[in-house]
């Protein structure tokens, strides 16, 4: 089997990725910790918790201000547009084969090419992650670091509690979109190629019109081995 190799990461790209990965994950074991540890954790106390909890969040604003200018800048934001001819029938496709076809070997649907990163289901969701979860939780996290900005109250419940409720609940969303991202990583053609492709721009996948050409040609000689 013939393999190819694009590079679709430049560097301004990994070195967002890798910040948002670590940051990410910075803000979610400190959120947990905020959320049910007590004040004297053994693992990380409260107040160091909101430090690091804060930094790190402020740290992903900036973070996500360069990956959003550099996105229009370079041109990388039209991966993330859906194109919407067939666009219902290319997600269930591409949903089909996450639920079925994955498990039997069968080829993706939508290869990654240097004109489309992502397959339609990526792109709808990554659009969605990136363009509306990513900046409400980055607001309601400014919201929470200056409370005195936070409507009073609102249909009679506390403002701060709703953003509260709010900004947690679209942490959890994306800490579930996060999993689902790390293990959809390890199905490429290797475990780890998808891994390694964010480390080094380049992009690894089969080429099946190598392979279509190749189980012609098998076809043809068992063909031929039996006539003979």
């Amino acid at each position: 089997m013939k393999n190819e190799s694009l590079y679709l990461y430049p560097v301004w790209l990994r070195i967002w990725h890798w910040l948002n990965a670590l940051l990410f994950l910075s803000l979610i074991f400190t959120g947990l910790n905020l959320q049910y540890a007590k004040i004297n954790s053994p693992i990380i106390d409260f107040h160091t918790a909101i430090l690091i909890h804060n930094i790190s969040g402020i740290t992903l604003t900036l973070n996500y201000l360069f990956f959003f200018i550099l996105n229009i800048i370079s041109g990388n934001y039209k991966h993330y547009l859906p194109k919407l001819k067939n666009f219902a029938k290319n997600m269930l496709l591409q949903l089909k084969f996450y639920l079925s076809g994955i498990f039997k070997n069968e080829e993706h649907p939508f290869e990654t090419s240097a004109n489309q990163k992502f397959n339609p289901l990526q792109q709808i969701t990554y659009l969605n992650i990136m363009y509306a979860l990513f900046p409400l939780l980055l607001i309601t996290g400014w919201a929470l670091l200056f409370p005195e900005f936070i409507l009073n109250k609102l249909f009679e419940t506390s403002g701060l509690l709703l953003t509260a409720v709010f900004h947690t609940t679209i942490g959890f969303l994306l800490s579930i979109f996060m999993i689902g991202h790390i293990y959809l990583a390890t199905t490429g053609t290797t475990i780890l190629s998808n891994f390694k492709s964010m480390l080094t721009g380049w992009h690894v996948h089969e080429n099946h019109i190598v392979k279509s050409q190749l189980t012609e040609i098998t076809i043809q000689q068992v063909k031929n081995e039996n006539e003979n």
